[in-house]
């Protein structure tokens, strides 16, 4: 029997593939703006109301408020995420096939993805935090509420000193619905697209075939992800001062009963637009430095 092997080329590849991401992604960061006011803010009718208001209120620095933060960590975030899957897998295939370079079935790439919807919570809990809290609390200060937190170093330690190591984990139990079945709708279609868009006379797929792939599964993780991400959102703009929530269950029905089931899929055309050339990207740079470093 082949021992499973730790490989840490996975990691660096999933830190290269999100510096490229994250470079896009300075681009695309009013749109997680536009996604946070639209799921948990008050007054908007759509999007492009959203996108006015802001911009009418807070001028053009409003649509990149609350992003310093998670665009400095989510290189380490994904990093962990690919590294972690790549390593369960060869772990799974070594465990049930002896050989840790074995192909993994469809129920072996469902296992290793949700467990890595479990890793990711305990990372991406607090930084998701941090960064609605921030986004959503100009909204207070232009209801004319004093502003709590002074930048991300403070909102941290706020947290801290008032609930705890808990509180920075409000809404965790939201993100395990969100991201235990939404990287399982994320790795496995773009295993499935890979495999339909490469020829059975190549070994390998092409680059553009991976870009296409990537981009078609961000899409769709991200879509069926946003119900969860609603609930998430929500609970973690509900800060300790104005708390509405008492527990996921509470914040589901409260919103349930007060906007209908239409609310849980506010802003379902940002994720789709901004999952498409973020995963794209994202798999096309990880899998390209993943060839370059095993070619050595």
């Amino acid at each position: 029997m082949q021992s499973s092997s730790f490989r840490v080329d996975d990691f660096l590849a999933g830190w290269i593939g999100e510096v490229a991401m994250v470079t896009g992604s300075l681009q695309l960061s009013p749109r997680f703006v536009f996604q946070t006011r639209l799921q948990a803010g008050n007054g908007y009718r759509n999007t492009l109301h959203c996108i006015l208001t802001i911009y009418r209120k807070e001028t053009a620095a409003g649509f990149f408020k609350g992003m310093s933060f998670p665009l400095a960590s989510i290189t380490v975030y994904n990093s962990v995420v690919f590294g972690f899957f790549s390593n369960a897998q060869r772990f799974i295939s070594t465990y049930r096939y002896g050989d840790g370079r074995h192909p993994c079935s469809l129920l072996d790439l469902t296992a290793a993805s949700m467990l890595t919807g479990l890793v990711s919570v305990g990372l991406g809990a607090p930084v998701d935090l941090v960064k609605i809290r921030l986004q959503m609390q100009t909204q207070t200060v232009l209801a004319g509420i004093q502003q709590l937190y002074r930048g991300p170093v403070h909102c941290v330690s706020s947290i801290l000193q008032t609930q705890g190591l808990p509180g920075l984990y409000r809404g965790a139990g939201a993100m395990v619905l969100r991201d235990v079945p939404g990287y399982a709708l994320y790795f496995i279609p773009y295993s499935v697209f890979c495999q339909l868009l490469t020829p059975e006379t190549s070994t390998a797929p092409h680059p553009c075939s991976i870009w296409l792939a990537g981009g078609l599964a961000g899409s769709i993780s991200w879509v069926t992800a946003t119900p969860a991400d609603v609930v998430k959102s929500r609970m973690q703009a509900d800060a300790q001062l104005h708390r509405k929530y008492r527990g996921l269950l509470h914040c589901i029905l409260d919103c349930y009963r007060s906007e209908g089931v239409q609310v849980f899929f506010r802003g379902a055309s940002v994720n789709a637009i901004r999952g498409f050339p973020m995963s794209s990207t994202m798999f096309l740079t990880y899998e390209l430095s993943l060839q370059f470093f095993r070619s050595f």
